[in-house]
């Protein structure tokens, strides 16, 4: 993010996404094995977007929302709550952990063809500052580092609307035959 880019701004911005996203988005739920038959990763993303399809139904329990998907890349942001908070007063490492998650997989997922899926092998986060409720939102960006036929890389990275770095994460996916 620009240094010289205005943290109120970026707020803003992504408040205006998140309602955005929030209009468009479907009920919370799991796609049928019928509605995501013969769909790419992106077209599936596609149809979650477009309210065709469930949206993610941890994002409703924890506080987040994917904002964008495109091929290799997913962004998804959240909003820091106490109910999310451990007992010693920062957002428990475990939300940081699954809002990364959540990208990585998605920006691989995004790239997979029809008929193929994935499951998370390995996810490695490194926390750099604590998240607190004084962080309106945080997005979690993923972007693919590599695709290959039965493993894919990908990285994270999580910030607040200041630019800071709050989080980054790298993973590891198994690709295989969608059931």
């Amino acid at each position: 993010m620009d240094t010289k880019t205005d943290p109120a701004a970026v707020l803003a911005q992504w408040e205006a996404d998140e309602k955005a996203c929030r209009d468009r988005l479907g009920s919370p739920g799991v796609a049928r094995p019928e509605q995501a038959l013969g769909k790419t990763g992106l077209q599936f993303f596609e149809g979650i977007f477009a309210g065709e399809l469930p949206g993610p139904s941890i994002g409703a329990t924890l506080s987040f929302l994917p904002v964008e998907v495109s091929f290799g890349r997913a962004v998804f942001q959240g909003r820091p709550k106490l109910e999310h908070y451990n007992p010693i007063g920062t957002v428990h490492g475990g939300w940081i952990s699954t809002l990364l998650d959540s990208c990585v997989g998605c920006a691989v997922h995004s790239t997979l063809p029809a008929g193929k899926a994935y499951t998370t092998a390995e996810l490695k986060v490194n926390f750099v500052r604590a998240v607190t409720t004084k962080v309106p939102l945080v997005r979690a960006i993923g972007t693919v580092i590599h695709v290959g036929g039965r493993m894919a890389t990908a990285e994270g990275r999580l910030v607040g609307p200041d630019g800071k770095l709050y989080a980054h994460a790298s993973t590891t996916c198994f690709i295989f035959d969608a059931p």
